[in-house]
């Protein structure tokens, strides 16, 4: 879907492509005298209407013809779903990238294992700095949230100033990193601010969102009382949690033993930016299976149930040095993504079924949000007092919410944005002006593929009615040469169906030695039967595969 930008240079424009359609996936883009900003660049978790896929990544293919005129990439933090795009997505975009040290450091160590390193311009800024990046002047604002150096970004132009919050909390002991720069927050409220791009997560729960120091001393005590093995498992980013289960181990004389990939890659990053220095040697997975079971707390890749993750191959008994006893205990210190219920599910059935005690936010105080509440977006509002608010980072319940809250905190316009929409925030104007192209590309794989693909399409279609196969072997004739061969992976049984499948062989036979001289092809005449066939004796719809052999 087309949009002509050209009659739009003098107007400041926002369109997001990703985290307006859902929680994740953030991928926002700024455009203002005829180039483009882009903040974050992140991956979602995949549904099951997305077999064989973990993630997904946004479609970029509205801003690719544009990318000469990108100025660059702000990344505002280290969360998989604001920066974990870039190692798949930027080689189509080659512009440069702005960021902290902390986020720089995370970013480098993803791009190692993609191999592009040495491609990526990462330009390292400070908070407060202000910087100029085309027309855009822009400056990093200290911002609390899970994860060290969050920032908020201020958009100055011509035009009017924009408040991109990014992923954020109000927390006076959060534990690592600062606390959020309300003074900054509250000058640019002074000064006046055209619009507000706020984070929507929590916009349903009332109050505040809580203390990582109170979530620190909970499980604390969780681990002191554990008797056999433990394994913590939370979001590989959540430095402030990785943290704090650091400390509740080692509070609890407890070696800390990390296991997963992303882990060892977050735990290197934060060191090497100064956060995670009183912390013992970590040690691997062999060393901690070493240990007595009481001597040991895991940290495992996993809390929201990805197939490949540590804690999902543990629970199926498939992990290459880590198993469990009944006894042990495993404690989810995250909160679910939407989306996520039933593999989250599926991990934790499984570990109880071993024996296992699982404990997460249901049955134990074990996580806080990183996100705002509704008295903190409330005290957001006090502070930036925006002239228009878009809420993001969010799916449409969350953003119509938001979108009312805002009104009734008494900003004067809310606009409530899906992917793909373009949105004049130019004082005189504001709204919703057209769309671009967006959707989602499936990481399949090593391979990215559109999430609409006919590969997608008919891997939900064998998975939902399985597979017929059918091969003839014909003579010269055009006869049976062969009794056809059927097989019906997921579909029909071998030996249950065994009086089904010879009907069909036999009615495929009879069709064939009848047809003639008709002008439908064997493989068309086949395919038809079987479809009805099928249709009218089991109900299903599987993928149908002809095979013929000529002699």
């Amino acid at each position: 879907m087309g949009f002509n930008f050209t009659p739009h240079n003098d107007d400041l424009l926002f369109v997001p492509l990703g985290g307006a359609n859902e929680i994740g996936m953030n991928l926002n883009l700024y455009r203002y005298k005829g180039k483009w900003l882009m903040i974050d660049l992140g991956i979602g978790f995949a549904d099951n209407h997305l077999p064989g896929v973990d993630i997904v990544v946004p479609n970029i293919d509205a801003i690719t013809p544009y990318k000469q005129d990108i100025v660059g990439l702000v990344i505002t933090h280290a969360h998989e779903d604001h920066v974990g795009a870039v190692p798949y997505l930027w080689p189509e975009l080659g512009c440069p990238i702005y960021t902290t040290a902390f986020t720089a450091a995370v970013l480098k160590a993803k791009l190692v294992e993609e191999g592009i390193t040495a491609k990526v311009p990462i330009h390292e800024v400070k908070a407060g700095q202000s910087y100029d990046i085309g027309p855009f002047t822009l400056e990093m604002v200290p911002i609390t949230h899970s994860i060290p150096e969050m920032h908020a970004v201020a958009v100055k132009t011509d035009k009017g100033t924009v408040m991109h919050t990014g992923d954020w909390k109000l927390d006076a002991a959060p534990m690592v990193g600062g606390t959020t720069d309300e003074a900054t927050l509250k000058r640019y409220g002074d000064e006046g601010v055209l619009a507000m791009v706020c984070d929507s997560t929590n916009v349903f729960v009332e109050g505040e969102s809580g203390s990582e120091k109170d979530v620190r001393a909970s499980l604390t005590d969780m681990i002191r009382e554990c008797r056999e093995r433990v394994i913590v498992t939370t979001f590989s980013s959540n430095i402030a949690r990785l943290e704090s289960v650091i400390y509740a181990a080692q509070a609890a004389g407890r070696e800390v033993v990390l296991a997963g990939r992303s882990i060892w890659r977050m735990v290197g990053a934060a060191q090497e930016a100064g956060y995670l220095q009183d912390a013992r040697p970590f040690l691997t997975d062999t060393q901690g299976m070493e240990l007595p079971r009481h001597k040991a707390a895991f940290i495992a890749t996993g809390c929201q149930g990805e197939s490949r993750a540590a804690l999902s191959k543990i629970a199926r008994g498939e992990h290459p040095m880590i198993r469990l006893s009944p006894g042990d205990t495993v404690i989810f210190s995250s909160r679910n993504i939407p989306g996520n219920e039933l593999e989250i599910a599926f991990v934790h059935n499984r570990l109880v079924a071993q024996g296992v005690e699982v404990i997460n936010d249901y049955n134990g105080f074990t996580h806080v949000s990183g996100h705002p509440a509704r008295m903190e977006l409330e005290r957001m509002y006090q502070l930036v007092r925006p002239h228009i608010a878009v809420p993001v980072h969010g799916e449409a319940r969350h953003i119509h919410e938001h979108a009312n809250f805002a009104k009734a905190l008494q900003v004067p316009l809310a606009i409530e944005p899906s992917n793909g929409v373009v949105i004049n925030l130019t004082a005189e104007k504001p709204g919703i002006i057209g769309s671009v192209e967006s959707g989602y590309l499936a990481m399949d794989g090593t391979s990215l593929i559109d999430s609409n693909s006919t590969v997608i399409r008919q891997r939900r279609k064998l998975r939902d009615d399985g597979a017929c196969m059918v091969s003839l072997v014909l003579d010269k004739k055009g006869g049976l040469a062969a009794t056809p061969r059927i097989t019906g992976p997921g579909c029909l049984d071998e030996e249950e169906d065994r009086d089904f499948i010879a009907s069909l062989a036999e009615g495929i036979g009879e069709m064939i030695e009848a047809r003639g001289k008709r002008t439908k092809a064997p493989t068309e005449l086949v395919h038809n039967h079987l479809r009805k066939a099928i249709r009218d004796e089991l109900g299903k719809k599987p993928v149908i595969t002809v095979h013929i052999h000529h002699l």
